[in-house]
């Protein structure tokens, strides 16, 4: 459910690694959404969990590799070695 989710995306943003603290307060806000509960507590859980999140995701260190710049460095790179090797050979 939301606890699994919000598992996978700090797993995937590393952010255990980076804010250990602040991860485990994420995942306990999730949990507290998989339980049964009134629609109040849930809000404001859901309202924490997301502001809780969002500074998560700024911590999450850059990716290295695999971004659109980095596409774009490789494709114009490709195209140099390329009109390189034509200028060489005739």
């Amino acid at each position: 459910m939301v606890t699994d989710k919000i598992k996978q995306e700090i797993r995937d943003l590393r952010a255990d690694e980076n804010a250990p603290g602040l991860a485990q307060v994420a995942i306990a806000l999730a949990e507290s959404l998989d339980e049964p509960g009134g629609p109040t507590g849930k809000a404001n859980a859901a309202r924490e969990l997301r502001a809780v999140m969002n500074d998560l995701r700024k911590l999450a260190p850059i990716a290295e590799e695999g971004d659109t710049v980095d596409d774009i460095a490789q494709q114009r790179a490709k195209r140099q070695a390329a009109a390189r090797e034509q200028a060489a050979g005739g």
